[in-house]
């Protein structure tokens, strides 16, 4: 024993440390260096305490001690797992799965002895719709059933490929269910996702004739039990030729030879098979994808569909891969509407029957809106509009009165490529009360009030604003933005503090030097609004601007959207302007008040939740009022002779080579978006507007301020006689703040061309400068106001906020 062992024995009481027994964990708390309980303590310590007891072995039972409690817990853990064992061996799961899949395969069996083959649905036998005013006089009743059923054998082989291709390419050799598809669908409605997907041609024929649109489980299993039935006791000729006949092509036509004379004016058994590739693409989405109609992201969405049909004909070996590559788009015709849609009876109709479509899918109702489209087709709804009768024929008198009446094609060839579109709609309801088209829905099938192809130019301006005030901007110097802040307005000024080079010009190339907000929303300066739109953050304006109801769902946060590039329709920009009319409580425009059928109600419910603070929304409409009372609207509605007090918030829009020209403003009572089209009535081609009525070719331009500002002031002040006022929460912009006189710009810029119109009614042309003043510069107006005679400008020029800094000291972040 050394003298380390030797010590540590005397302090254990002269006995010899027991070996460790090292296959048992040391108990927690104990050491060799610690002193066990009973035993002698470490010289210097305390003395035992007379009351403990010494414990029998010492350090080697208490170690026994915890070993034996360590090996109960871990007994008691090991019963546990053995419990969970017995009760689910892999014996026992696998008998509980293989006992669903017997009980599912039971099911299955019963449902399939039960379900027969039911007779042709009678849905599928259309009737007619009621469309109705909102007082309930019959509008129109629409509904004759469009459909011819043709012989398969007619159809050419090419053309009935086109349909296996593109939408079942193993229809051939299934059993008329794709079970992974339809597991999926499934899933998809109980889920509550809508739309399934994943159905065969068969499946698609048994809903289309045999069942309803209806999204059930209960449905989706009878589709597939009589899918199933229906493989195994008819040809698949058969079923592809009831499917062909069936299904809904839009523009009225159900199946292939209503499709054809539809869109191509032929008979079925002359369709081609770039033709027929057109038309099976279609049954994805009739709305979505007729030419006459579809959107830009339309026609290449519809165009990659062709594609796609096409190619899968070439994978399949039904079509030459030469001759498939020598195929060109074959572009539709124009529809032909029925006879009981002439004037704007058409574009009502249409509008409605659309918008009824978006809520059976938005509701549930429906997966696609091809299958809305169809369950409206099928008829027996009676749908009664929001539109008011006095308020539909005065908005058709004003437009005749204030422009069509002055268009003649035959003197003219420019006047027959413009097309005019209005919305007016209630901003506390949201309910659409008025709406035009265009001159006659037989002449002219595209409805301009919905129609989303033009840009809507310098009426996108304020959604700017909004953007800066509702998310407190800051300029690049770190202000806060508010409509007294001072911008440069100097044309092709480049913008600060964006990746991307953009550098716009103002209308006519007007120099305005330093200019508040408020001045500049007065005479629409681009190069104002693209600098705040940099400044604000491009991204959160198309936040913005989608949460007034713009579609963004294409486009680019780059700073030329500050210019109103995007496309928009008359009805988009008038929920926009309802909004803020709205004190920013967001305002889907709704024709719908209600539709109902023998199995459903729909009632649409246009107003929403807050979408922009109140403060932010009601300091627009005081800028707004600026346009109206001293900008490029004061000549059409602030010095119209039938104001009668109304405040008027607002603001006019010319796009790029005039193609399309705007007037959207609002009463606290009624907004009303009024646009005006460059359409080439040979081609349908964007063309300018440059000229139209007899205003001088190159420099008679139709700026917003004019046909668009005086059609809206002749209905609007003639509809809605009372005084009103803007209940407005904002101490900023023009209804709330007086103006002073402008600060002159740096240096004189150009004189607008004042060319005079030859036409005897106001034009469009640019009113002349106007006369010097005492102030040291004129500022030419952006938008000059069509006029006979010059129009001097208030206090000789811009008007600044009365605390808008120093304008003398422009800023490089400006």
């Amino acid at each position: 024993m050394g003298r380390a062992d030797d010590r540590r024995a005397r302090q254990r009481g002269g006995r010899r440390a027991a070996p460790r027994d090292r296959s048992a964990p040391e108990p927690a708390g104990m050491s060799t260096a610690e002193p066990i309980p009973g035993g002698p303590q470490a010289p210097g310590g305390p003395p035992p305490a007379s009351d403990s007891p010494p414990i029998p072995g010492g350090r080697a039972a208490a170690r026994k001690a915890a070993q034996a409690q360590a090996r109960g817990k871990k007994k008691g853990k090991k019963d546990d797992r053995s419990f969970l064992r017995r009760m689910f061996t892999w014996k026992k799961i696998l008998g509980a799965f293989l006992g669903v899949c017997l009980l599912g395969i039971g099911t299955f069996i019963a449902l399939y002895m039960i379900i027969d083959i039911p007779d042709g649905n009678p849905d599928a036998l259309k009737q007619s719709n009621v469309i109705r005013y909102s007082d309930g006089t019959v509008l129109a009743r629409d509904g004759e059933l469009n459909r011819e059923n043709v012989s398969l054998a007619k159809i050419p082989k090419e053309v009935q490929r086109t349909f296996v291709a593109a939408e079942n390419k193993t229809f051939y050799q299934d059993a008329g269910v794709d079970l992974k598809g339809t597991a999926r669908g499934i899933l998809n409605t109980l889920a509550g996702r809508g739309a399934q997907g994943g159905s065969t041609i068969t499946q698609q024929y048994v809903k289309n004739y045999y069942l309803t649109q209806e999204q059930t489980v209960t449905r989706k299993l009878q589709e597939i039990v009589i899918s199933l039935k229906l493989d195994r006791q008819k040809s698949k000729d058969d079923i592809l030729a009831g499917y062909i006949n069936t299904s809904y092509y839009g523009r009225g036509a159900y199946g292939l030879q209503a499709a054809a004379q539809a869109y191509y004016r032929v008979d079925a058994d002359r369709l081609t098979v770039e033709q027929g590739a057109y038309l099976a693409a279609l049954l994805q989405a009739p709305s979505q994808y007729d030419w006459a109609t579809a959107t830009p992201t339309g026609k290449k969405l519809v165009q990659a569909r062709w594609n796609y049909v096409l190619d899968n004909m070439v994978g399949q070996k039904w079509l030459d891969k030469t001759k498939r590559d020598a195929l060109k788009f074959p572009v539709p015709l124009d529809p032909k509407p029925s006879a009981g849609k002439k004037g704007q009876v058409g574009y009502l109709v249409d509008a409605a029957t659309k918008e009824l479509e978006r809520q059976l899918v938005s509701g549930g109702k429906a997966a696609t809106l091809s299958e809305a489209a169809a369950m409206v087709e099928r008829g027996g709804w009676t749908i009664t509009l929001n539109i008011d009768r006095k308020k539909q024929a005065a908005l058709e008198k004003s437009v005749k009165e204030q422009l069509t009446s002055k268009l003649d094609p035959k003197k003219r060839s420019v006047d027959g490529d413009v097309q005019a579109g209005a919305v007016s709609v209630d901003p506390k309801t949201g309910k659409v009360v008025a709406m035009y088209g265009g001159v006659d829905y037989l002449q002219h099938y595209m409805n301009n009030a919905t129609r989303t192809d033009y840009q809507p130019a310098s009426t996108f301006k304020p959604v700017i604003l909004a953007a800066a005030l509702d998310h407190d901007a800051k300029t690049q110097d770190g202000d806060t933005i508010s409509v007294n802040s001072i911008y440069d307005g100097t044309s092709k000024r480049p913008v600060v503090g964006s990746a991307i080079g953009f550098a716009p010009e103002n209308e006519d190339d007007a120099d305005y030097g330093p200019v508040t907000i408020q001045t500049a929303m007065n005479k629409s300066i681009n190069s104002v609004f693209a600098q705040l739109g940099v400044d604000v953050g491009m991204d959160k304006v198309m936040d913005t601007a989608k949460a007034l109801g713009m579609d963004t769902s294409d486009l680019k946060a780059v700073p030329a959207q500050t210019l109103g590039t995007m496309g928009a329709s008359p009805l988009q920009m008038a929920g926009v302007y309802a909004t803020l009319d709205n004190h920013g409580k967001k305002v889907t425009p709704a024709i719908i008040e209600e539709a109902e059928s023998s199995t459903m109600t729909i009632k649409p419910n246009p107003i929403g939740g807050e979408v922009i603070s109140r403060e932010a929304a009601d300091t627009v409409t005081s800028v707004l009022t600026g346009v109206v009372d001293d900008g490029t609207a004061k000549t059409s509605v602030r010095d119209n002779p039938n104001r009668n007090g109304q405040k008027v918030a607002g603001k006019t829009g010319t796009s790029d080579d005039n193609k399309s020209a705007w007037f959207t403003a609002y009463t606290p009572d009624l907004v009303t978006s009024v646009g005006l089209f460059g359409e080439s009535a040979k081609n349908h081609n964007q063309v300018t507007l440059t000229g139209a009525t007899g205003l001088i070719p190159g420099k008679g331009r139709i700026n917003g301020g004019g046909y668009p500002a005086q059609i809206w002031a002749d209905y609007t002040f003639g509809v809605s006689s009372k005084v009103s006022k803007f209940d407005l929460q904002t101490t900023q912009g023009a209804a709330v703040q007086p103006t002073v006189t402008a600060t002159p710009s740096p240096s004189p810029t150009p004189t607008p061309s004042s060319s005079p119109s030859p036409s005897p009614s106001p034009s469009n042309s640019p009113s002349p400068s106007p006369s010097p003043t005492p102030s040291r510069s004129s500022s030419p107006s952006n938008s000059p106001s069509p006029s006979s005679s010059p129009t001097p400008t208030p206090s000789g020029g811009d008007t600044l906020g009365t605390s808008g800094g120093n304008p003398f000291d422009p800023r490089e972040d400006q």
